[in-house]
């Protein structure tokens, strides 16, 4: 663990409320990122952003360093992503994937990630982003989850193996078939679009 990291982590177990600043600055924008990856939905995200923040000044004495601290803090956030989305899930009405607003019974509106910019023209970048963005959703939890750490987030294989507590080996076997199951849904951009 580097010297910062640990230094970081000795403060918010002594409860510097300056450590929790610290530690804001240091990953609200990664853990905000990676729920909006699995949530697509600003709002969702921040308060997941905020509940792993929290979660993670209330849990650093269960941080015992055998994994980075960045690993240990992707792991909460994607435990809390997935605890959100089978809240919402389990909200749906009868209608698939019809949710509404309980006051006004209007349609919940859910926000598309933003992949820009992936192509120069606007209008290929605007066709392929509703394609990935369509065919990142179409993949199975088992397979998407490890494309958007090591794709999307650019974390190491070691890091996202941490994160889903998979071996590394287990991970790029996820990740390759994650990577063969976009390109056959891509197949349309193939020539002009790179997975890694």
């Amino acid at each position: 663990m580097q010297s910062t990291t640990r230094d970081l982590v000795e403060r918010l177990k002594a409860h510097d409320p300056a450590a929790v600043a610290d530690l804001s600055g240091s990953y609200r924008a990664k853990i905000y990122q990676l729920a909006f990856r699995y949530l697509r939905n600003r709002e969702d995200a921040e308060e997941v952003a905020q509940d792993v923040l929290l979660k993670v000044y209330q849990k650093i004495d269960a941080f015992r360093g055998d994994a980075a601290l960045s690993s240990w803090i992707y792991r909460i956030t994607f435990n809390a992503a997935m605890s959100r989305l089978r809240e919402f899930k389990q909200n749906l009405p009868n209608a698939p994937g019809k949710a509404t607003d309980e006051d006004t019974g209007q349609p919940l509106k859910r926000d598309v990630v933003d992949w820009s910019p992936l192509a120069d023209e606007e209008m290929l970048r605007t066709e392929m982003r509703q394609a990935l963005v369509r065919a990142l959703r179409d993949l199975p939890l088992l397979y998407r989850a490890p494309v958007i750490l090591r794709d999307v987030q650019g974390l190491t294989t070691e890091e996202a193996s941490a994160v889903l507590r998979v071996k590394e080996q287990t991970l790029k076997s996820r990740l390759h078939r994650g990577r063969l199951m976009l390109r056959e849904h891509l197949s349309d951009f193939a020539s002009g679009l790179s997975m890694h």
